[in-house]
């Protein structure tokens, strides 16, 4: 069975409202536990693509373009300019 594991540009598609993708954020650092300041960059993350999560109302807390919003699992989200790739999660082993 061959699976399509292309990077698509966030630019050219974007993911079904609700659906759940691999993303690609270039600059996601997190900080290393048990190491106070440091940090380890983990571009890959799962992440859940929410059409309109705004709706009409603008995030103070950063320039966002959209109301269109990338959720990550646990304390993980990111806003919809950070993340420039996705693709489909693969299909469950059987």
């Amino acid at each position: 069975m061959e699976v399509n594991m292309k990077w698509i540009k966030t630019n050219d598609e974007l993911p079904s409202d609700g659906q759940r993708v691999i993303a690609f954020v270039p600059e996601n650092y997190v900080p290393l536990a048990g190491s106070p300041g440091q940090v380890e960059l983990k571009p890959i993350k799962v992440l859940t693509f929410i059409k309109n999560f705004y709706g009409t109302h603008k995030p103070k807390h950063k320039n966002n373009e959209t109301n269109d919003f990338w959720s990550g699992e646990g304390l993980s989200n990111h806003f919809f300019q950070e993340v420039t790739h996705w693709m489909p999660l693969p299909q469950k082993p059987q």
